[in-house]
């Protein structure tokens, strides 16, 4: 399924292995703190790390010319790509039905895919949740998507530096994410780099 979602979003290369990766460093990091201790057990990590690469399965139903899009969005146009939130829940929750029963990996990717693009200041999408409305599992997602989208080249953009994209998240603190989380993330920042440059977008390679 993250497969999928992928072929059709083609510039993205190897986002999903990326952001991944962050997610599970980042429980790694709170898996003791206070506020998060409770939720990420090991097992839980280990469902997230599954889990993540579904956040943007909604994407199937995106239509071409606004997925691939080269230049910005139109209102009109920005309101249908909202919508790969809900349809990524609503592929997620059809797996679910055909099952019969739940899966904790399917949970947390429903989760994942449709809450990720919420804020921590109740401004994002679909449902305008705001701080612990918001899912745990999200929220790392969110910190995780945002940092690869800065730092990777699109067709609507050029990349960023590691540094510029940094600064970028650090605004973000407490508006589009959980200080918490950001707090952890500014911590491991050169793991993150680390990890972004051992999975390198094929079209980069070429550019190098």
């Amino acid at each position: 399924m993250a497969s999928l979602a992928e072929t059709r979003d083609n510039e993205t290369g190897n986002h999903i292995r990326r952001t991944r990766t962050y997610v599970k460093i980042l429980a790694l990091k709170l898996q003791n703190h206070p506020k998060f201790k409770d939720f990420l057990t090991d097992e839980m990590i280990d469902t997230l790390f599954k889990s993540a690469p579904l956040h943007d399965i909604g994407k199937i139903g995106i239509p071409d010319y606004i997925l691939l899009k080269k230049g910005k969005l139109t209102p009109e146009e920005f309101e249908i790509m909202k919508t790969h939130t809900t349809l990524g829940k609503e592929a997620i929750e059809n797996a679910e039905n055909q099952l019969g029963y739940e899966v904790s990996f399917l949970k947390i990717a429903k989760e994942i895919a449709y809450s990720h693009q919420e804020k921590y200041d109740g401004s994002g999408y679909p449902l305008g949740l705001k701080a612990d409305e918001i899912p745990i599992s999200a929220r790392l997602m969110s910190v995780a998507d945002v940092y690869d989208a800065l730092i990777s080249k699109r067709v609507y953009k050029e990349k960023m530096e590691h540094e510029k994209a940094i600064e970028i998240m650090k605004e973000g603190r407490g508006k589009h994410f959980d200080p918490d989380i950001l707090d952890a993330f500014l911590e491991l920042v050169n793991e993150f780099e680390k990890v972004a440059k051992s999975f390198i977008d094929v079209h980069e390679k070429v550019e190098e």
